[in-house]
């Protein structure tokens, strides 16, 4: 531990820009019982390093919002999860109503910043009421909550809203940045109405950004946690032919993002929640299993996708997106991990070998 301005802080609070060091990374490099930091980026203009804020966070609970949560209170903020049932709402988590789009918050002061993941996961077979609910889920809260903020007497300054590359839709070996128009489909359909549901909120003048985030890689959970057992047995292959592209992020680097996002003023829109170098379905597969140490000699078949997974399986797992983080880049944004192989390698190391 060491002493600041006469505060106490842990070692998980050092580690600066990129939060505090759990399993799935080595933010940290210790040398004896000494934290030794590493060298990282300053980021770039326009930049504001600000004062201890006071965050709303749904979906806290989930894959992203279980990180985030532990990264910004170790940063000095004060971060409330909002609880849609009013028997687990208490000192750090608030009701929040998404019929009516109310957050039940009673204190005095303002609140700073919204960051709004709550949704449906999109993994599993997509049935009708599948479909419905993954809809139902992100259009209707976020509109009712968005206007509900913009009925505030002191709305927050920034709402940083989850959105996804699906709003690209299949689009082959196309480069897509923030501007290139929506696809065609129900995923794009739905990035679109999800966005559009925000408007409330950007036309009472609070700064908006639609994070449209990629597939998060950690192993405690989404796709590399489903992708690692059959990996590890010598079971992993492509899928269809493997040209369609994937574009992806570490959980550690998506976290950092959505800070970025809160203390730059700069940006708000769409922006590109993914890493600056996208890969085929082959390049991954190689790429996770010379990191687990494993031959990857099967394909699964386009027709067998489709059979097993229905349209999730079309345009989740055989769709490609091509996409680019162009509004991260120019804000001076630095990825930890911008290189797969460096990625996997990193995430992987925590996890015992067989």
């Amino acid at each position: 531990m060491m002493e600041t301005g006469g505060k106490i802080l842990n070692e998980a609070a050092l580690s600066g820009y990129y939060g505090n060091p759990l399993s799935e990374s080595n933010h940290i490099r210790r040398a004896g019982h000494c934290a030794v930091l590493p060298t990282l980026t300053p980021p770039g203009p326009g930049f504001n390093f600000r004062h201890t804020m006071v965050i709303l966070v749904t979906g806290g609970s989930g894959l992203v919002g279980r990180r985030l949560i532990p990264y910004l209170e170790n940063q000095g903020h004060r971060v409330v999860r909002l609880v849609r049932s009013r028997d687990v709402a208490g000192e750090k988590a608030v009701f929040w109503s998404t019929s009516e789009g109310r957050v039940y918050w009673d204190e005095p002061g303002e609140i700073d910043a919204f960051v709004h993941l709550a949704g449906e996961s999109i993994l599993g077979r997509w049935t009708r009421a599948k479909k419905a609910r993954i809809r139902e889920s992100r259009v209707g809260p976020t509109h009712n909550l968005c206007t509900f903020l913009a009925e505030m007497e002191a709305p927050p300054r920034v709402l940083i809203a989850a959105s996804a590359t699906g709003y690209y839709g299949n689009r082959g070996e196309e480069v897509l940045v923030e501007k290139s128009p929506s696809g065609d489909g129900y995923l794009p359909e739905v990035c679109r109405q999800w966005e559009a549901a925000t408007e409330p909120a950007r036309a009472a003048g609070i700064r908006v950004v639609n994070l449209r985030i990629g597939m998060v890689l950690t192993p405690e959970g989404g796709a590399l946690a489903a992708m690692r057992t059959p990996f590890r047995l010598a079971l992993g292959g492509k899928v269809g032919d493997g040209r369609q592209y994937m574009s992806w992020i570490t959980r550690d680097d998506l976290v950092a993002v959505i800070r970025f996002m809160l203390e730059s003023d700069d940006l708000d829109g769409p922006v590109n929640a993914v890493a600056p170098q996208p890969v085929t379905n082959a390049e991954f597969t190689r790429t996770l299993g010379l990191a687990l140490h494993r031959p990857t000699p099967f394909t699964v078949p386009a027709f067998m996708v489709r059979l097993l997974f229905g349209q999730m399986g079309k345009d989740l797992l055989l769709a490609s997106a091509k996409v680019m983080p162009d509004r991260l880049k120019e804000a001076g944004f630095a990825f930890r991990h911008s290189d797969l192989a460096a990625a996997l390698d990193n995430l992987l190391s925590a996890t015992p070998r067989d």
